[in-house]
């Protein structure tokens, strides 16, 4: 099973109360999962809102499950900033 980093952004991070954290993932849905299940409760409601990137690509529109992890890859979380 693949180890990834998800990188957590600006209310992730204050939600997830880390800023990364490793999770044994193959797909990005996995690893969402785990980091629901780490992270119950504030976390759970701010991920419904945020865009992913898995090592530097947007997944945009793409289902997480058809989404696949590399080992050592980087799943970065960023919920919707304001501003510019």
């Amino acid at each position: 099973m693949p180890k990834v980093t998800v990188r957590y952004w600006a209310a992730a991070k204050a939600a997830a109360g880390v800023a990364e954290e490793s999770h044994d993932a193959a797909t990005l849905a996995e690893a969402l999962d785990a980091a629901r299940a780490r992270h119950p409760g504030e976390l759970v409601r701010v991920l419904q809102r945020c865009s992913f990137l898995v090592d530097g690509d947007p997944v945009g529109t793409r289902e997480h499950e058809t989404v696949r992890l590399a080992d050592g890859g980087t799943v970065e979380v960023l919920p919707p900033f304001a501003g510019g």
